[in-house]
């Protein structure tokens, strides 16, 4: 088979190799996938960096994110079982951890549902309790997270404010249907969010990026607010003074999404069919604005490290 492997720790970019390799073995309890598509996320570079919470050996290949065919001929959506990631012809993946591909999205939009709009649901809907009629501010709001929780929100009966960076990036929040898009190299985020909700505040509060996102967080959040945090893809983990929490009466909400396959597998289960729904339905379609070859699978993992990108790339083995 054709896998990109890393065998060594740096910028995906430039420890990325596409290489020949034999077909991974399942081990007991997994399942070899032929790969129809493969979602690019931040994990996949910090992967390659070194960075994230779990270090698979060297040589691996990235590409958690899956939408792949068994043996028996279902297609499924899953996470990889690394070191055998998504980013190859074939994956190995954890057979508990299949879930069927909606029949409403191709192979691209399903591959990207399972990670973002997973993390965006449980967020706003298991730990922040969004409420119908209720403001939801969402940090990098174009981005592959952010733009899962812009839709959700709205599925949801949220007014959304998107925070983005830059012109390209606020045309894209808006097509996903944003109430106020705000551009952080432009506005200033505290003010704009203040005047947007007549002085009370958001009520929600979804942030990816962590750093000066979170601080602009906490100075507009509602009374009785909460803020989720998500992820740092600012690359700064802030140190938040918790009595300001106490000035606001606002909560201070963390989410792993990945904790829940381990601690509470029955509650992935039952969010991936309300998430199978709102797709059938049209509520939710997730936004791939880019389907690249295996070819070009390193140059999309670090255009999504350097920020660059808006929506979901997705690589796609056979894709022209």
């Amino acid at each position: 088979m054709r896998a990109w492997r890393v065998h060594e720790n740096g910028e995906p970019g430039r420890v990325m190799t596409l290489e020949e390799a034999p077909r991974p073995e399942p081990a007991a309890g997994q399942v070899l996938l032929t790969v129809r598509a493969a979602a690019v996320n931040f994990p996949d570079a910090l992967l390659c960096r070194g960075q994230y919470q779990v270090r698979p050996p060297l040589p691996f290949t990235p590409g958690v994110e899956i939408c792949g065919t068994t043996d028996d001929g279902r297609r499924v959506i899953t996470t990889a079982a690394l070191p055998h990631g998504g980013f190859a012809t074939h994956a190995l993946a954890d057979a508990a951890g299949l879930l069927p591909a909606p029949d409403s999205l191709g192979d691209a939009s399903a591959a990207a549902l399972l990670i973002g709009y997973q993390t965006g649901w449980f967020a706003l809907h298991r730990r922040a309790r969004l409420q119908a009629g209720e403001t939801l501010l969402v940090h990098a709001a174009a981005g592959g997270v952010g733009s899962a929780a812009v839709q959700l929100g709205r599925a949801a009966g949220a007014r959304v404010i998107g925070v983005v960076g830059g012109s390209a990036k606020a045309d894209a929040a808006r097509a996903l249907g944003c109430d106020v898009v705000l551009d952080r190299h432009r506005d200033d985020i505290v003010a704009a969010v203040r005047e947007a909700t007549g002085g009370r505040g958001a009520d929600v509060v979804f942030d990816p990026v962590g750093g000066d996102a979170y601080t602009q967080s906490a100075r507009c959040v509602a009374f009785e607010g909460r803020i989720v945090v998500v992820g740092f893809a600012g690359g700064t983990v802030p140190a938040p003074a918790l009595n300001h929490a106490l000035v606001k009466n606002y909560s201070i909400l963390g989410l792993h999404w990945g904790l829940y396959a381990t601690k509470d597998p029955a509650a992935v289960a039952d969010c991936h069919r309300r998430l199978t729904e709102l797709a059938d339905r049209g509520a939710i379609d997730p936004y791939v604005s880019e389907r690249v070859p295996l070819a070009d699978a390193a140059d999309a993992v670090q255009r999504v490290a350097d920020g660059t990108t808006t929506g979901r790339l997705v690589v796609v083995p056979d894709a022209a």
